[in-house]
């Protein structure tokens, strides 16, 4: 090993199957912040006063603007000062956001909390990954990401019914109690069972020179910046669905109580995906299954777009394209990761902030001009999806000097 790693665990710290799930658990509350929003915009936009639809997909939007934002903050912090407390405070701050969104009387001081809790939670986002790379790297990292995503799919699942399943007893305010609720549950379970991976002699300062030089260094690196690349496409594509599912379901199927319903197909298929990529990515390679999704998704968009465009829509063929999308959508970003993190494991903290900075930023602005471009069809939705599987791909040849799916 480079004298530059840092030592890596033979075992997780934890039980294998806690720290997967606990892993998990601290990857959704990201996830339960976004998806519970769905079926309470409405409502939202009612008691605020919001003038257009559109607008409304801000309360997702500036969430995603600031969990990608922080991360740059939280990665080099979680460098220097170890894991535990960097994600323990953050925590602490996003239980406190949610509950300043609660208590919001405006439309502007529910976005200020939504801003500041996607920058509290952000710290899940680098603080997981890098816990993940201190204990493994490669196919096996691969395997544990594709293990924990499948209890942290759960969320997009649950989190769309336990928000309409409030709105059914009470106001909307009550999702954000909710959601304070669920994450000081899960910060007392990291603080009590997870110990500090990072050893002493591997804290890194907080140096202008060091962290300039972890930037360069995960922006130039090119499996880092190129897979970083790729799964910003394909999250722009994504983060377009999360803005535009509830008016497609709303306006454009007339269709508002099958939200829930088609929201949890869509998003348990990248369960599905995920747990088939944990059981063959060992044997089959991180390359030949992200690149082969890559290609079908493509396919699948490509596919949609047409029956949309050609006026042949309907809920069952979205429903069942989107899902189909949404598996070689998980396949595809889980071994991104794993490849853009495989020659960061000494600046872990710092690549993770870096990578998620970009993909999260970016993909948010994307998915916020597919979400605005909403015009009443499902056209501007896939146009998105497509023209972003499309960058990705050409993204991965040139990463790959054209020698596409092979084995290592």
């Amino acid at each position: 090993m480079d004298a530059t790693q840092p030592r890596q665990r033979d075992t997780p710290p934890l039980g294998f199957r806690e720290f997967v799930a606990l892993i998990a658990a601290l990857m959704a509350l990201t996830a339960l912040g976004i998806d519970s929003m769905l079926p309470a915009l409405p409502a939202i936009g009612r008691s605020l006063d919001i003038v257009t639809d559109n607008e409304r997909q801000f309360v997702i939007t500036v969430f995603l603007i600031g969990f990608g934002v922080a991360q740059l903050v939280h990665g080099p912090l979680a460098d220097r000062y170890g894991r535990k407390p960097v994600l323990g405070v953050a925590l602490a701050a996003y239980v406190v956001a949610n509950v300043v969104a609660a208590y919001s009387g405006s439309f502007m001081l529910l976005l200020v909390a939504r801003f500041i809790g996607g920058t509290a939670i952000a710290a899940s986002r680098v603080v997981t990954i890098a816990l993940v790379r201190d204990c493994y790297s490669g196919r096996a990292m691969a395997r544990v990401m594709s293990l924990a995503f499948i209890v942290f799919m759960a969320a997009p699942v649950i989190a769309p019914t336990f928000g309409q399943a409030v709105l059914l007893v009470g106001s909307w305010r009550l999702i954000f109690w909710g959601i304070a609720a669920v994450s000081a549950a899960i910060l007392l379970w990291f603080w009590w069972r997870m110990p500090e991976t990072l050893h002493e002699e591997d804290r890194m300062p907080l140096s202008a020179g060091r962290l300039l030089g972890g930037f360069r260094l995960a922006i130039t690196d090119r499996w880092s910046i190129g897979y970083t690349l790729a799964s910003t496409a394909l999250l722009g594509g994504l983060y377009g669905y999360i803005n535009s599912i509830q008016q497609i379901l709303y306006d454009t199927f007339h269709r508002p109580d099958l939200l829930v319903i088609v929201f949890a197909v869509t998003a348990g298929t990248m369960a599905v995906a995920n747990l088939l990529n944990s059981r063959i990515v060992m044997r089959v390679g991180t390359r030949r299954i992200s690149h082969t999704a890559l290609t079908v998704l493509i396919l699948l968009a490509g596919a949609h777009l047409a029956i949309a465009w050609a006026g042949y829509e309907s809920l069952w063929s979205f429903a069942i394209l989107q899902a189909l999308m949404m598996g070689c959508f998980g396949l595809a970003t889980a071994n991104f990761g794993a490849m853009a993190m495989e020659n960061m494991g000494h600046i872990a903290g710092t690549a993770s902030s870096v990578q998620g900075f970009i993909t999260v930023t970016a993909g948010a602005l994307l998915g916020a001009l597919i979400g605005q471009s909403f015009d009443g069809t499902t056209v501007p939705l896939y146009l998105g999806f497509f023209t972003a599987g499309l960058v990705a791909l050409a993204i991965v040849a040139i990463v790959e000097r054209g020698r596409l799916f092979r084995p290592t």
